[in-house]
């Protein structure tokens, strides 16, 4: 069976499912296709492919799987659009056509002048910037569950073509929770530093505890006694890349030199997670990073300057490292780039993402939390959250609770003993037994009755 399946559900070896193959065909170049109506993939496909994503509607590629009664033959590579989707690949063809405004070069003429030129001037600038963001159709707005789709797509055709309407996997949360909320908070400047402790305030009465990403280097100051006072609130401490320039990426040595300093500033903090500024990222690049996990990679990037996405609400790995994606828009693109002061588009994604199991990670930044305005916004989307959090459903957790399960995820097997399944490995008192059900050609999920055995371990 497909590895990419097993490890996104933490299925069972004996799943009585059947294995896949990739058909051989001469290379048609990468370009972009589409598995079913709405998901556009990208890679190598029998099928072939567009140079467009316009063009992809031309070539569904799930007319040609074919079953012979052994295996299931698909006409691309499962694991290759899989992970040319999560590690944003197909920008490399986006890129061919770019404005000048997302070059390197015209990012580096707007982070030389930025200091000189007065916040209002820099908003109109990026709301310029930002003018065509709706009429982008890749990846999809408001959420995009591409890659969500394709493992339940692909999950339900192997379980069509074997004939089995019930397959056993390792639920997504611990506790049989639905779902999975994050709050981060990202320092931009002194100003953002100095209300930090009246940030913490405000989510401590609403029940929440969130993770700050801390500027280590030129923006301000940042003196232990401030470290301290976020830890022994019980809240989390992560570096929030260099220096905020906007040169992180600039190229493979200057990358180098300053993952090198940042690596050194997790040492010294303690940190175990870390953020790029303005979300710009490279995930080729990751595997010089000493972090356990990463969180700068938004599922879709249309009001961020590095357009792209990640098209999943769940984390995965990146090499060694637990990306946890960010799923809902941050609040300086609300207030500033859509002029929005409702929580309207946050509670149609938290939704969204919720009736799909999926991880919710929320930016919001103290420095743009000053003003009453916003602030009272920021407290209405604590409020709904809290409700959100009310039914049980929802597993409000630290970014480092979510990395740790994630990998403990990771290592976990689901046995059978007797008629029964077990899971096995760490954290495993914590993981439930569910099973995807087939029912009218439709997946579906369903978490399994807690058995004898965990009963008697409990």
């Amino acid at each position: 069976m497909n590895q990419a399946l097993l490890d996104y559900y933490r299925l069972s070896g004996d799943s009585l499912l059947p294995t896949t193959t990739k058909a051989s065909c001469a290379s048609q170049g990468v370009g972009f296709f589409r598995f079913g109506e709405n998901n556009v993939c990208y890679g190598i496909s029998q099928s072939a492919v567009a140079a467009s994503i316009a063009g992809s509607s031309q070539f569904d590629a799930s007319r040609d799987v074919h079953c012979n009664g052994e295996a299931v033959t698909f006409p691309f590579d499962f694991v290759e659009v899989i992970e040319n989707l999560r590690g944003e690949r197909y920008r490399q063809r986006l890129s061919e056509n770019k404005a000048f405004g997302e070059s390197a070069a015209a990012r580096n003429l707007y982070y030389l002048v930025r200091g000189l030129l007065p916040v209002s001037v820099r908003r109109k600038v990026q709301r310029l910037y930002f003018r065509e963001w709706r009429d982008l159709a890749f990846p999809h707005w408001p959420v995009d569950f591409t890659v969500d789709n394709l493992h339940e797509e692909f999950l339900r055709l192997l379980m069509e073509m074997s004939g089995v309407n019930k397959v056993p996997f390792i639920w997504f949360w611990p506790e049989a929770a639905s779902s999975c909320l994050v709050l981060t908070h990202d320092v931009e400047t002194s100003a953002g530093r100095d209300f930090t402790a009246q940030l913490m305030d405000i989510d401590d009465s609403y029940g929440f505890k969130a993770s700050f990403e801390v500027v280590p280097e030129a923006r301000y100051q940042v003196p232990d006694q401030f470290v301290n006072e976020i830890r022994s609130r019980g809240f989390e401490f992560n570096i929030h890349d260099l220096n905020h320039d906007g040169g992180l990426y600039r190229d493979r040595q200057e990358f180098s030199r300053r993952a090198a300093r940042i690596n050194g500033y997790a040492r010294q903090f303690g940190a175990r997670g870390f953020r790029a500024g303005s979300m710009y990222r490279n995930q080729d690049w990751y595997d010089e990073f000493e972090f356990s996990y990463d969180m700068s990679v938004p599922n879709v990037a249309h009001l961020d300057p590095m357009r792209g996405g990640c098209c999943t609400v769940m984390p995965y790995f990146i090499g060694d490292i637990v990306e946890l994606p960010v799923t809902t828009t941050q609040d300086y693109s609300l207030f500033y780039i859509l002029k929005d002061y409702s929580i309207d588009l946050w509670k149609q994604q938290l939704n969204l993402i919720r009736a799909r199991h999926g991880f919710i990670s929320i930016i919001s930044h103290p420095d743009y939390l000053i003003g009453r305005r916003a602030r009272s916004v920021y407290e209405s989307l604590l409020d709904y959250l809290r409700q959100m959090a009310l039914d049980g459903q929802t597993w409000t957790a630290l970014p480092r609770d979510v990395d740790l399960w994630w990998r403990a995820r990771r290592e976990m097997k689901l046995v059978r003993r007797g008629n029964e399944w077990e899971i096995v490995g760490p954290q495993k008192d914590r993981a439930r037994v569910a099973y995807a059900i087939l029912e009218g050609g439709r997946l579906g999920y369903e978490l399994a009755e807690v058995s004898s055995r965990e009963n008697a371990a409990r």
